[in-house]
């Protein structure tokens, strides 16, 4: 098939495939949440029903040690050609409040030329994605084509290393294409070839046996959120640099970005700083970062003039490349084990489901394959970038295919706001991924 005939068919997938994004984006596949179980398992079977219906020689949906269901689909190519993975999941974030989102999480609106709803990005545009691809090819692609769509990834992928040693032979491939990036505009394609890594402990502070008067006791008794607090508040020093030991940080030859362009992308409000040391790439891609997830304490509308006896929060830790995911998780909770203060009683839990941050070599056949494809859809070059955020299972996938090529693509830009309130998709940009993709598949057959 000709370039302009792969153009032609992509164009004529592509009111489909919207609507079909439109169809997984209802489904509210939480898998996080144990209430939207159902919900996911109905998403896993409407992938499915898709791969179908773009041809798939073989559909099934697999799961490992009461894990997601997981969508495999194998579309064979012409006799001698590699095979490629395309990598996508069907699950989604909860919503962080539906009544802050401008319209329902869970009804797509378009507005402005963008597709709002939860999951419009990340991911199942990347499921879409895959699926117009392998339509515009009427299920026969020019090269093999094994589709596998995860439904845990935003818990962590926990078990998709049981799940890839007990179906190795059903995932086998030669690359693996993960549309689970994003691009740093709507029209410059990017291939993510860094990562950080990512560490979660829960802390607890206890300081009394029970509830006690502020009145009569405080001023000789702390309290245990205070005490909580006091901890927290080391982990940065006064730039907002984090502050545990032994961290690896790193740096970015990218260029800077445009800090006004930055700070409006993040919502961030006015009068606010920037928080750490470096060029903005370097603070999000090569450098730690650490947040206060969530504390458990009184509600403020509850409050009670008592000294807490106890409190807990969870610290959430991103990783530079290059770091020791195992020794930074234990490096954390030893910063908060020591900074606790006035004797109060401190318990750290090492949370499971880390992610040890990844660096991949862009170089290959398969990179260069990807460049010209690319760079032909989008109508500029490729750039080679980082994120800030981590995909777990990228090393496990490199260790199950050792002699695999991986590609990290993109399937949002700065302005889709994933996993945040009125998450989007450019569906502009939506139509170039989908060429991409098309045109590589066609540039990794055989001459």
């Amino acid at each position: 098939m000709s370039e302009q005939s792969v153009a032609a068919t992509v164009a004529a997938a592509l009111p489909g495939a919207r609507a079909d994004l439109e169809r997984l984006v209802r489904i509210p596949s939480i898998w996080a949440d144990p209430a939207h179980a159902d919900d996911t398992h109905r998403s896993a079977e409407a992938v499915a029903d898709l791969a179908r219906d773009a041809g798939a020689a073989d559909v099934t949906i697999i799961s490992a040690d009461g894990g997601a269901p997981a969508v495999v689909a194998h579309f064979p190519g012409p006799e001698g050609t590699p095979t490629v993975l395309l990598y996508a999941h069907h699950d989604v974030q909860p919503t962080g409040g539906d009544e802050h989102w401008t319209s329902p999480p869970f009804e797509p609106t378009e507005r402005d030329g963008r597709l709002y709803g939860r999951g419009a990005a990340d991911d199942k545009a990347g499921v879409m994605t895959h699926l117009a691809v392998l339509r515009a090819y009427g299920g026969r692609p020019p090269v093999g084509v094994t589709l596998f769509v995860e439904g845990e990834e935003e818990s962590g992928s926990p078990t998709l290393p049981a799940l890839l040693r007990a179906h190795r032979d059903l995932l086998a491939c030669d690359v693996i294409v993960i549309a689970d990036a994003a691009n740093p505009a709507t029209d410059v394609p990017a291939l993510t070839t860094s990562l950080r890594g990512l560490v979660d402990v829960t802390v607890e502070v206890a300081m009394l046996e029970r509830p006690a008067h502020s009145g009569v006791y405080g001023g000789p008794v702390g309290d245990a959120l205070t005490a909580l607090c006091r901890a927290l508040a080391t982990l940065h020093d006064e730039r907002g640099e984090v502050a545990v030991a032994g961290l690896v940080h790193g740096t970015s030859e990218a260029p800077d970005v445009d800090e006004s362009v930055f700070r409006s992308d993040v919502g961030l409000l006015e009068g606010v700083e920037l928080i750490g040391s470096g060029s903005i790439p370097t603070r999000t891609w090569a450098k730690p970062a650490l947040a206060v997830l969530g504390i458990d304490a009184p509600r403020v509308e509850e409050a009670a003039n008592v000294l807490l006896p106890r409190a807990r929060a969870r610290v959430g830790m991103r990783l530079a490349p290059g770091d020791d995911a195992v020794k930074a998780q234990r490096a954390l909770a030893d910063h908060l084990e020591a900074n606790v203060p006035w004797g109060a009683h401190v318990a750290v839990r090492l949370e499971p489901g880390i992610a040890e941050p990844f660096t991949i070599e862009a170089s290959g056949s398969a990179y260069d394959a990807a460049r010209r494809a690319f760079a032909e859809a989008y109508g500029n070059p490729v750039v080679e970038t980082g994120i800030g955020g981590s995909i777990p299972f990228i090393g496990e996938f490199a260790r199950q295919f050792p002699g695999a090529a991986v590609l990290v693509t993109g399937v949002g830009d700065p302005a889709s706001r994933w996993h945040g309130i009125d998450e989007s998709l450019d569906l502009a940009m939506f139509g170039r991924a989908v060429l991409a993709e098309a045109l590589m598949l066609a540039e990794l057959a055989p001459r």
